[in-house]
């Protein structure tokens, strides 16, 4: 089906031609002293001059990232050269690079590998795609659905695809994401159909269950389900939750769902789970005397009124609730220190070296800690200490590994890693403050 007839008029003749590409690169600072004068005197437009810079930016904003797609190819070719030159193994010479693209635009390192990765696709395999994004015409998640939808084909039918879809820069500008993605799946099927069943398969073993933080302390639990069962596991919750309303529950149809949902899982009423959990919290909030908030490792923090209710709750259940004592510094709130001669962390020490750091160590990574890892190398004399130790993903410990890339704690009362990548950036991360420093010292209580 075509796409509606979409017109858009905007006065923009004081922009320079979108596909007028500039002789000379501007330099870091130039841009940077451009972004900075982007916001001035724009308190003074009318509304109609207000809508025509709204459209002018979002070009902007994705013609840059068209040349961004463009820095980071280029970059992996170079850094993949460099170290071909040193002899490192083909496997291994692209360890680090996505994370050195990822902490340049402070995304997490699994962002930074899907941006590299589309980065290569699109100067590789998608030139209209890449033309289209540095003329500002389409945004990068369009770029992505493309490249996504199109991964399963070979290289020639996926410029095929790329030429259909992307070749028209006036058509594929109005095109919606979804009927974008639905145009690129449905030709991919007609191309290749074998391909495109080969890819359900993949998909369907790589289904699983994940969990992450929601606001308001509550978590999304998403299932990723071949489609016949998704779909069939929520019409059975749908219709037990008609069901129940039919016979007067005055629960919400999503109440009914999700406790639905929980109570087919556990075999046990919502309201009575088996849990355990692991929650960070002050000596002072735990006994109500003050309302600082608590930390589950993981998850982030909760106010400290719930983590009592839990406790209360708990107890009143016949529950078993334990409780360890720790201590924390009192100028800064972090835990205090702990040592071992060991090569390796010992459980104790990563244990608490994962409550101090609560997530990854590496900025804007925000990963679970998976690894205890020496700051200083240990073969370059770092010690297995508390100080020494950061809790960093599996990722991000295996991309410090390779070569170019150094970090050290930073002395001072706060605990402080500075790392420096191979091109010589320097990024400093600190440990957060488990609970609000104080001017004497405070004791935690882990409830588990």
């Amino acid at each position: 089906m075509d796409s509606p007839t979409i017109e858009l008029v905007f006065e923009l003749d004081q922009v320079p031609d979108r596909q007028a590409a500039p002789a000379v690169a501007p330099t870091p600072a130039e841009v940077l002293a451009f972004a900075g004068s982007l916001a001035a005197g724009v308190e003074q437009l009318d509304d109609r001059a207000r809508i025509d810079l709204l459209r002018a930016l979002e070009v902007l904003k994705c013609a840059a990232e068209g040349t961004q797609v463009v820095v980071t190819a280029d970059f992996d070719v170079s850094r993949r050269a460099s170290a071909a030159a040193r002899g490192v193994p083909e496997q291994r010479q692209g360890r680090g690079i996505a994370h050195q693209v990822a902490l340049a635009r402070r995304v997490s390192p699994h962002r930074g590998q899907r941006l590299t990765g589309l980065a290569k696709i699109l100067v590789r395999e998608m030139p209209c795609t890449l033309a289209a994004l540095r003329a500002g015409r389409i945004t990068e998640w369009k770029a992505t659905l493309l490249a996504r939808e199109t991964a399963c084909l070979s290289l020639a039918d996926r410029r095929s695809i790329d030429r259909q879809l992307a070749g028209d820069l006036d058509k594929i500008e109005k095109m919606g994401d979804r009927e974008l993605g639905d145009r690129a799946r449905k030709l991919a099927a007609e191309l290749d159909p074998a391909s495109v069943v080969a890819r359900k398969r993949k998909a369907e073993a790589d289904r699983g269950v994940t969990i992450r933080p929601a606001p308001d302390t509550m978590t999304w639990l998403t299932g990723r389900l071949p489609v016949k069962q998704g779909v069939a596991v929520y019409a059975a919750l749908r219709a037990e939750a008609d069901r129940l309303i039919g016979a007067g529950d005055g629960r919400s149809r999503g109440q009914i769902m999700a406790d639905t949902l929980v109570e087919r899982v556990l075999g046990t009423p919502a309201v009575a789970v088996p849990v355990t959990v692991s929650v960070v919290i002050s000596g002072d909030s735990l006994v109500g005397g003050s309302e600082s908030a608590a930390d589950i490792p993981g998850y982030g923090p909760i106010p400290a009124k719930v983590v009592r209710e839990w406790i209360r709750d708990g107890l009143a259940a016949d529950a078993e609730v334990e409780l360890r004592r720790l201590f924390a510094d009192p100028s800064t709130g972090q835990l205090v220190a702990m040592e071992s001669a060991a090569r390796f962390f010992p459980p104790p020490l990563a244990e608490l070296i994962a409550l101090r750091d609560q997530r990854c160590r590496t900025p804007w990574c925000d990963a679970p800690v998976r690894h205890a890892d020496h700051a200083t190398a240990h073969d370059d004399g770092g010690v297995t200490s508390f100080v020494n130790g950061q809790g960093l993903c599996e990722s991000c410990h295996y991309a410090k590994e390779a070569f170019g890339w150094t970090a050290r704690p930073r002395p001072g009362p706060a605990h402080v890693v500075e790392t420096t990548t191979p091109t010589g950036h320097i990024y400093r991360s600190r440990a957060p403050s488990v609970i609000e420093p104080r001017t004497a010292r405070m004791d935690l209580a882990w409830a588990a």
